[in-house]
């Protein structure tokens, strides 16, 4: 099974976004794995799904959390998609 794929939403200024940014890097360094960023601001539809619940982090584009990332929790879901590969 491929690396899981991190992506967090979010806008510039932020500072929410900057908060779970820094436990994402975290956990993913931890792993060896990647994280690529979306600004609401460029894209239409996510701004019209998302706007008032950014930050939020999607493994293999399904929504994990909004708002506010847990690392623990972030940890258990990656480690849960590990053991059933």
């Amino acid at each position: 099974m491929p690396a899981p794929r991190l992506t967090l939403l979010g806008k510039p200024g932020c500072h929410l976004c900057d908060d779970a940014r820094a436990i994402v890097l975290e956990v993913a360094g931890e792993r060896g794995l990647g994280l690529e960023e979306k600004n609401i601001l460029e894209d239409e539809a996510l701004l019209a799904q998302y706007a008032e619940e950014i930050p939020v982090l999607l493994i293999d584009d399904r929504v994990h959390t909004i708002w506010r990332v847990d690392p623990e929790r972030l940890r258990r879901a990656l480690d849960a998609r590990e053991e059933s590969a």
